[in-house]
């Protein structure tokens, strides 16, 4: 078994950068949020939909909206441009599975809800900051999340949220090439068992059953969710300026 020590040092985004980060109120988005107010003098758009992050750090602009229509998602980028005076960046990291019993038993609503959650609405997000950043005239960078089992199919309990993220693999390649005459790159993580929270949250697994999932990863054990904010925010920084279109994974090695 591996175990994860932090490094003495944090990939940093430019000063003043305006970020917006949806799904800031989850285990990934508290510890990117946390690890962006670490560096510079970013101006982040913390964004829930029921729950606001912790921090009152005054950088921090907080949101609370949620999505029943692509306008409501069209509206909280509006939002944030209006408070933040511009968006450079908005990183999209909600996501959520509302059945977790096997897809043959799924409702339709279930269905529906998550393909809405995990595809629609950060297609609707996007599509309103690449707009936004179109008019400003000064580039931008979008980052969706996305799962690496959605290459294998998921599994019987995940299989509609897989569907859903390998559209968003498509998504970050269709939306790169309309972005990048404007310097607008577009990527995503491909994250595989993150120490989130997001499989206790929603697929109520047990201590047991994550110890189990853990050891099917060569690395033997779940990825800490400061790695994958790191790598969010190398992606956001400007060492990452040619990368475009692109799913990074993130996975200890999960499937090889």
């Amino acid at each position: 078994m591996t175990t994860f020590t932090a490094p003495d040092w944090l990939p940093k985004v430019q000063d003043g950068a305006r970020i917006l980060v949806v799904g800031a109120s989850g285990g990934l988005g508290r510890t990117l949020v946390d690890m962006l107010l670490s560096g510079p003098a970013p101006i982040i758009g913390a964004h829930g939909a029921s729950k606001r992050h912790p921090s009152t750090d005054p950088r921090l602009i907080h949101l609370m909206q949620s999505f029943d229509t692509a306008a409501d998602c069209e509206n909280l980028i509006k939002d944030f441009v209006s408070k933040a005076g511009g968006i450079d960046a908005l990183v999209c990291l909600s996501g959520r599975i509302h059945f977790s019993g096997h897809w043959k038993d799924m409702p339709a609503d279930d269905w529906q809800r998550d393909m809405d959650v995990n595809l629609n609405q950060p297609f609707y997000l996007a599509r309103a900051a690449m707009k936004a950043m179109q008019s400003q005239g000064s580039g931008g960078r979008i980052i969706l999340n996305g799962t690496e089992s959605a290459l294998h199919g998921g599994s019987s309990q995940s299989f509609p949220y897989a569907i859903a993220k390998r559209g968003t693999e498509c998504l970050v390649e269709g939306l790169a090439r309309e972005g990048a005459p404007d310097n607008i790159l577009v990527n995503g993580v491909r994250l595989g068992c993150i120490a989130s929270g997001f499989h206790e949250r929603w697929h109520n697994k047990t201590q047991q059953d994550m110890k189990d999932r853990v050891d099917l990863i060569p690395l033997k054990r779940a990825g800490d969710p400061q790695e994958a904010a790191a790598l969010v925010i190398y992606l956001l920084s400007g060492w990452a300026g040619f990368i475009t279109g692109q799913m990074i994974p993130l996975t200890g090695g999960d499937w090889l």
